[in-house]
């Protein structure tokens, strides 16, 4: 080994030990948290300052970091049993436990007080709630029941309500209608996976609703819940929180949505269904809060 090499390595280390420690806060997750908690922030219709603006995105966006780290943590057994975690840090060999749970503490000491002294106390609460229910309720419950799926639901719609309130102050039906939003989409966005993920859950024995109750009451369950969506954006007008633009075109979206579960309802729907059904509800849900930012304009 060269000198050159030798220097290197150190470098090589840390990058190494960066990159596993990013993994473990599931980055990709915590882009959708930007855009819903900065888009509860911006769609109060308060003017906020920087800071305020900065601890509320930031603040959302740690706290979400800090419990997938601890849930990584706390599934680092199971994430053995499935192909597409058991490249993860912890599974494969690349970092410690102790490093995880140490990493997850650290970012739940920074997120919290940040939202809470930096935004509202209020915002500061509602993180620690999801936390607590992601972490604490959520996780064990997948070795359990199917009903975590209804459970983690919650904390993962709670980034709007927290930036909603990091600009209010309180919580108010603006902010409930975003939250409603992100609750009752994420339901059949959450089934789907379990859907064309099956065997893998399966495999590292966590409890979904298609291997307890079948694939037939999974697409039922689906079909509902995209029902339920339909009269969000009417409700989102009448708060003053979209406007006629997203009356139209959130309709439109929910309708095409829906669309897809019936095909998959009348038709029982595979996981090929159900992998085109995921990918649809990104759209629905990135066409719903960008069409709700252009009615802030308007």
């Amino acid at each position: 080994m060269t000198p050159l090499t030798q220097a290197a390595n150190p470098t090589t280390e840390i990058q190494s030990l960066l990159s596993d420690l990013l993994a473990l806060t599931k980055p990709r997750l915590s882009a959708l948290v930007i855009v819903t908690a900065g888009g509860g922030l911006w769609l109060s219709g308060v003017p906020t300052d920087l800071t305020t603006a900065v601890a509320a995105v930031g603040g959302t966006t740690l706290v979400v970091a800090a419990a997938n780290t601890l849930n990584c943590y706390l599934e680092r057994e199971s994430d053995k049993g499935m192909p597409r975690t058991a490249r993860r840090p912890l599974p494969a060999g690349r970092l410690t436990a102790s490093t995880a749970l140490a990493f997850g503490l650290v970012l739940t000491a920074v997120a919290i007080p940040m939202l809470t002294f930096a935004a509202t106390p209020l915002a500061g609460l509602l993180a620690a709630i999801a936390l607590l229910l992601y972490v604490l309720v959520y996780t064990p419950l997948k070795r359990r029941s199917s009903i975590n799926t209804l459970v983690g639901a919650i904390p993962g719609a709670l980034p709007p309500l927290i930036g909603w309130t990091a600009a209010t102050g309180e919580i108010t039906i603006g902010g409930v209608l975003l939250f409603a939003l992100l609750f009752l989409w994420q339901i059949p966005h959450s089934l789907a996976i379990t859907i064309y993920r099956q065997k893998e859950y399966e495999q590292a024995e966590l409890v979904m609703l298609p291997t307890e109750h079948g694939l037939a009451v999974t697409r039922r369950q689906m079909l509902l819940h995209t029902i339920a969506l339909l009269p969000l954006p009417l409700m989102l007008m009448h708060a003053r929180v979209g406007g006629l633009l997203t009356v139209v075109v959130g309709t439109g979206l929910g309708l095409w949505w829906l669309a897809k579960a019936w095909d998959g309802f009348l038709n029982e729907g595979d996981a090929r269904w159900a992998r085109s059904f995921f990918i649809a509800s990104l759209f629905y849900m990135v066409g719903m809060f960008a069409v709700l930012t252009l009615d802030s304009f308007i």
